[in-house]
């Protein structure tokens, strides 16, 4: 390695200058090395941030989770209340449709059955309020009117002029009820049922609101988890950092190798040329080295760069989620309104069944007092027929009475007058003067302040009609039904 000192002066400048090459790229490599250091241990403390955050995260989704189930239960659960509701609605209207069939029904047979005009049109010589004068006549004349073979005449020709009678203009049972009163009644139950539903649909819309809360609440909520893989990062980063720590040692190496020949020269040592040339190629190699580090600068900042993305993009879901809890908080206010509005609905709407409940008893009462009018009515036809037998059965043994009196008079007149003829000129005149008198005439009427009983006119096929309805139980219309 020795050689001539002129040429170890000569070759000294070029030591230096390699020595200070070699120091630069040494100073430059720590400074890389030490930014790395740096980066990594941000990335350590940034990847166990980035883990925190994302364990809140997933706490409060869990959380949330939980309190989304409740509120999908407390959802259900109002609907379930409400479909309870509507069908107890469902089941009144259909007893209330039941109820009001029936009155329909009843109401349509009695204007399908006819009144005769009789039983509510009057006359001065039918009329119950007419005359009641049961004296008779002056001179002993009875009135004809009283004579019971007058009523029999007479009811003969009433019937045969109502033979030709169009029925089409006689009043009908239900002319006589008060529809007014009917329709009061319907209307009350229909506005009722109309406000019983506008209380109902008032939260209506509860469930759908609800779950449409839960749907938008749970849509909204972070994914956990969806970061760039710690691990990878960090062992990348571990072993960039390994190499470039070898390629620290590998500098301050070949630095202490160039310091320690620059001493040696300095103290009079002289190298080869060959020595001078490896010396020269190792250090032309510090640039590709530097580039090496500066590379493995950039890989380490590109991994700490993953990480503060993935902290970053964790802080945002744990701010999302703080936000997502007080929408939570708002929910759970708005499902305790939800639940204390629907138990007064339910208040409310057990209040107006109660009162429809009793609506509808005012509705059959009046089915059943109209089934009982027309079941009366039909009972009357058949009294007023037995009465009129009645009558007529009395009439006929007045009538007989008073022909066998009639022919009595008429046989003691002729024997009167036989005996006047043949005896009462052999006897003074002022003897027994009563033996001229005709014999006393009689006649058989009602008794003083009694009239004679007027009964309605009543057809053949009208009570025969009444008198089958009785017979079978039908009282209403035939084909419908009753409660």
């Amino acid at each position: 390695m020795s050689s001539p000192p002129g040429e170890t002066r000569a070759e000294q400048p070029p030591l230096v200058s390699l020595v200070l090459q070699s120091k630069k790229a040494l100073q430059h490599g720590e400074q890389l090395c030490s930014k790395a250091n740096t980066l990594t241990n941000a990335s350590a403390q940034c990847a166990v941030d980035v883990l925190a955050l994302d364990a809140k995260v997933k706490w409060v989704g869990e959380a949330v989770i939980e309190q989304l189930k409740l509120a999908a239960s407390v959802a259900k659960s109002i609907e379930l209340r409400r479909s309870q509701l509507e069908r107890r609605i469902r089941e009144w209207d259909t007893i209330r449709s039941q109820h009001t069939t029936a009155l329909d029904n009843i109401l349509e047979a009695l204007g399908t059955q006819p009144v005769p005009p009789d039983f509510h049109q009057t006359s001065s010589d039918s009329s119950l309020f007419g005359s009641q004068d049961s004296i008779g006549k002056p001179n002993g004349i009875s009135d004809p009117r009283l004579s019971p073979s007058a009523t029999i005449r007479d009811n003969q020709i009433s019937r045969k002029t109502r033979q030709n009678v169009d029925r089409t203009k006689w009043k009908t049972l239900r002319d006589f009820v008060d529809e007014a009163a009917i329709e009061d009644v319907l209307d009350a139950v229909e506005s009722e049922r109309t406000r019983l539903d506008d209380i109902v649909a008032s939260t209506y819309h509860y469930p759908e609101t609800l779950s449409n809360a839960v749907a938008s609440i749970r849509d909204s909520l972070p994914i956990g988890g969806a970061y760039p893989p710690i691990n990878p990062i960090l062992s990348i980063q571990e072993h960039t950092t390994i190499d470039m720590a070898k390629h620290l040692e590998s500098l301050t190496a070949h630095y202490e190798q160039m310091a320690s020949a620059l001493h040696d020269s300095e103290t009079g040592e002289v190298f080869s040329e060959e020595d001078l040339r490896e010396m020269i190629r190792d250090t032309d190699e510090l640039p590709a080295i530097m580039s090496e580090l500066e590379d493995s600068v950039k890989e380490v900042d590109a991994a700490h760069e993953k990480l503060l993305t993935a902290k970053a993009a964790a802080k945002g879901k744990l701010d999302a989620s703080s936000s997502i809890l007080d929408d939570l908080d708002e929910l759970g206010e708005i499902m305790s309104d939800m639940l204390e509005k629907q138990q007064d609905i339910e208040e409310d709407c057990e209040d107006v069944l109660e009162g429809l409940q009793q609506r509808l008893q005012v509705v059959e009462e009046l089915h059943h007092r109209y089934v009982l009018y027309q079941s009366s009515f039909n009972k009357l036809l058949v009294e007023i027929a037995r009465r009129r037998q009645y009558r007529e059965a009395a009439e006929k043994i007045v009538e007989g009475m008073v022909e066998q009196l009639r022919a009595m008079t008429e046989e003691e007149c002729r024997v009167r007058d036989n005996f006047n003829v043949e005896h009462g000129t052999h006897i003074p005149a002022d003897l027994c003067l009563c033996i001229e008198n005709p014999p006393t005439r009689w006649d058989v009427v009602p008794l003083p302040g009694d009239v004679r009983e007027t009964l309605p006119q009543i057809d053949s096929d009208l009570l025969a009609q009444a008198r089958e309805k009785l017979s079978t139980g039908d009282v209403i219309f035939p084909g419908t039904d009753s409660l």
